[in-house]
C-alpha cells in the first residue's frame, strides 16, 4: 500500500513539475490615455476591458507593457484578479510619465527582488540618454515560479522612437547587466523597441548569442500581421518593431501576434454603423515557452 501510494504521489510531482515548466510571456505598447484618442473613439476607458478580457482569454502569464499612465495600470490591475505589476514613471521615478511596467500572476509567481534603470549614461535617476527626444526606462524584475521554483530575470523597455545612437546604447546596455548576473541566468527581455527584425539594432540583439528573437525560434507562428497598426483594424505591415528575446534557457512552443479586434457603434439600432476598432495602436505578442533541460 505504501509503495502503491508512493509511486502515485511521485507522477503527481512529475505531471505538476511538468506543467510549472510552461508558461505564456507578452508585451503590449498600450498606448497611453489621451484626450485625441478619446475623440477618435480610442478612449482608454472602452479599451481597458478589452485588453483585460485580452489578459484572461489568452492566458498571459507575465508580460512586459509599455506607455501606460499610472492611472491606467491601476485600471488595467483593478480589471486583472490574481494580478499586480512593477515599475515606475519614467519622468520623476515614481508615478508621473509613461511606465514600462511588468504585469504578472501572483500565484504563479513570486517577485524575489525589482529595480528600475534609465536607458541613458545616467542610468540612476531620470534623464535623456544620447540622442534620445524622451526618457526612457527599463524595468526589471527577479522572479521564481512557485510550483517548481524556477527563477529567471525579465526586462521590459520602450527605446526611443527617434534616436539610432540611443537604441543601440540601450541594447549595449541591457547586454551589461545580464552579463553582470551569474552565468546562465534565465533573462527574458520584452518590450516596444521602435526597430524592426531589418534593423542592424534589431541584429544586434539577435545575434548576439545572449538572447533570440522568439519569433524565429518557434515552430509554430501565428503573424499574419506586424505589431504596429495605428488604431486601424484594416492597417497591414511587415514589421515587427514589438519583440520578446529569450535567452537559452527557454524552448519557444508557440509564437503570435494577437490581431483581436473589437466593434462599436454610436447607433445600435444601425447595423452598418459598427465599426472595428483595436484595442490599442500596438498589437500585442505572445509566445509560450518551456524551461529547456540542463544538458
Amino acid at each position: 500500500m505504501r509503495r502503491i501510494l508512493f509511486v502515485l504521489l511521485l507522477i503527481a510531482v512529475q505531471q505538476t513539475s511538468l506543467h510549472a515548466q510552461h508558461f505564456n510571456i507578452g508585451t503590449y505598447n498600450l498606448r497611453y490615455a489621451n484626450h485625441g484618442d478619446s475623440v477618435k473613439g480610442n478612449g482608454w476607458g472602452q479599451r481597458c476591458p478589452v485588453i483585460a478580457n485580452m489578459v484572461r482569454y489568452h492566458q498571459f502569464d507575465i508580460f512586459g507593457t509599455q506607455e501606460g499612465l499610472y492611472s491606467q495600470l491601476q485600471s488595467l490591475k483593478d480589471s486583472l484578479p490574481g494580478y499586480t505589476y512593477i515599475g515606475v514613471g519614467r519622468d520623476d521615478g515614481k508615478q508621473a510619465g509613461e511606465h514600462s511596467a511588468i504585469f504578472y500572476r501572483t500565484d504563479k509567481f513570486q517577485l524575489v527582488e525589482s529595480g528600475n534603470f534609465w536607458l541613458s549614461t545616467i542610468t540612476d535617476k531620470p534623464n535623456k540618454g544620447w540622442d534620445a527626444v524622451l526618457p526612457r526606462i527599463c524595468t526589471w524584475g527577479k522572479f521564481k515560479e512557485k510550483s517548481s521554483g524556477f527563477t529567471f530575470i525579465f526586462f521590459n523597455l520602450h527605446m526611443d522612437h527617434v534616436g539610432v545612437q540611443a537604441r543601440s546604447e540601450s541594447a549595449k546596455l541591457i547586454f551589461e547587466k545580464i552579463k553582470a548576473m551569474p552565468a546562465n541566468t534565465p533573462a527574458i527581455l520584452t518590450g516596444d523597441f521602435n526597430i524592426d527584425q531589418n534593423n542592424p539594432g534589431y541584429t544586434l540583439i539577435n545575434t548576439s548569442g545572449i538572447l533570440r528573437d522568439a519569433y524565429e525560434l518557434s515552430p509554430v507562428k501565428l503573424a499574419t500581421n506586424g505589431t504596429f497598426n495605428n488604431f486601424d483594424a484594416n492597417s497591414f505591415t511587415a514589421s515587427r518593431i514589438d519583440h520578446i528575446f529569450v535567452s537559452k534557457n527557454f524552448n519557444v512552443k508557440r509564437y503570435g501576434i494577437l490581431t483581436d479586434t473589437y466593434r462599436t457603434n454610436e447607433n445600435p439600432e444601425d447595423r452598418k454603423g459598427w465599426v472595428a476598432r483595436t484595442p490599442s495602436d500596438h498589437y500585442p505578442v505572445l509566445i509560450e515557452v518551456e524551461v529547456a533541460k540542463k544538458k
